[in-house]
């Protein structure tokens, strides 16, 4: 099974080779574990890969539920649909993202974004219609008091463990990605900023048992970055296609205010009124530790961008080279579009600043200056 159609060969395993077979060595692994499901000797092993482990039957007044909590073998799990989200990747790289780059002749810095967005619009848009379907059906809309009543959630529905499972190998994935597909040393530290902020914030929900209000919170996170990243698209394909950037503006604050509020009504007024405020890890319960340091982390985030959204009203583009490409890019926010820039590009280094370059200028080279700066 090959991704990628090559007109050259590569030493065996040698770097190249790796970078260029990736995808099919990752899936020759996969086939091997779902081959052990075929005998009876390996197919305790493969389950193990494959299906969510530490299940336990949950009493109820219908009868009995079977439910997860988390533990070390979840690793092995993840590390399992790790390579299947490589191979993801690799096929919608090859079948969608490449047929449709080529119509649009992008330059290889814009090729490069074209591609991530590409990538994260595919991720954003199934994990938005998973997790909203995951949230209806375990009635968490419905009664949002669930998201903090009978804390601490240690006993997980089977789709909503196998949920985290997923998304912590998404975002696993997209480390050993970096060097896959060659990314430019001046993009690494931006991604692995943008990684590690998701993998801290759902690995974190998913270990202090807020599962309930992960998954709230990440519908509306996916959401507007789902808009985002398709608005990138729009702009690669007509540049005065701008039209989406205003809408994503208007649905980023809205969708701030009600993450804010809802971090802050669930940690900070309803897990405080919880009787159990004892901090016993053993049970999973963790509510003294995030009733102290969870509100004033979501907090601080929300003013952290403050700072850095609306130029002072002496601020003049033109002292430096980087204020000057500043001023052309993001100028003072008397929009709600720029504004919405503004606050994005503080919060996450995903930002439209770094796409509305400069019509003027031309050339790859001053392009990939203005990026870099």
């Amino acid at each position: 099974m090959a991704f990628r159609r090559r007109t050259k060969s590569y030493p065996l395993f040698s770097q190249e080779f790796v970078i260029h077979n990736h995808a099919d060595i990752g899936f020759c692994l996969v086939l091997c574990v779902l081959i052990g499901l075929m005998f009876e000797v390996t197919a305790k092993t493969a389950f193990l890969f494959i299906l969510p482990q530490y299940n336990v039957s949950v009493p109820t007044a219908d009868g009995e539920t079977v439910h997860y909590h988390y533990g070390p073998k979840d690793l092995v799990t993840v590390l399992f649909y790790i390579f299947i989200t490589i191979i993801l990747h690799a096929v919608v790289q090859e079948y969608i993202l490449d047929k449709i780059s080529k119509r649009l002749h992008l330059s290889k810095v814009k090729h490069s974004k074209f591609n991530e967005s590409g990538q994260l619009v595919v991720f954003h848009l199934s994990s938005v219609i998973w997790c909203f379907y995951v949230v209806v059906t375990e009635g968490y809309l419905t009664n949002p008091r669930s998201l903090w009543e009978d804390y601490p959630h240690v006993y997980l529905p089977f789709q909503v463990k196998f949920f985290y499972l997923c998304q912590l190998a998404y975002w696993l994935h997209a480390l050993p990605e970096l060097y896959f597909q060659k990314v430019r040393k001046e993009e690494i530290p931006r991604q692995l900023q943008y990684i590690c902020l998701y993998l801290v914030h759902i690995a974190g929900a998913y270990l202090l048992n807020l599962s309930r209000l992960g998954l709230v919170l990440l519908l509306l996170q996916y959401s507007t970055e789902f808009l985002f990243h398709t608005a990138r698209l729009c702009y690669f394909a007509d540049e005065n296609n701008e039209k989406l950037f205003n809408a994503w503006a208007a649905a980023f604050g809205v969708t701030r205010l009600f993450i804010l509020t809802l971090a802050v009504l669930a940690i900070g007024f309803g897990l405080a009124r919880v009787e159990n405020q004892a901090f016993d890890p053993e049970k999973g319960n963790f509510n003294t530790l995030l009733c102290s340091c969870g509100t004033g982390a979501s907090t601080g985030a929300s003013r952290a961008p403050s700072a850095e959204c609306p130029p002072r009203p002496g601020w003049q583009p033109g002292s430096s080279r980087g204020s000057r490409v500043l001023g052309r890019l993001l100028p003072a926010p008397r929009s709600l579009s720029s504004l919405g820039a503004c606050l994005h590009q503080a919060l996450f280094p995903e930002s439209p600043a770094s796409l509305r370059l400069p019509r003027k200028r031309s050339g790859e080279s001053r392009e990939r200056n203005l990026h870099t700066d």
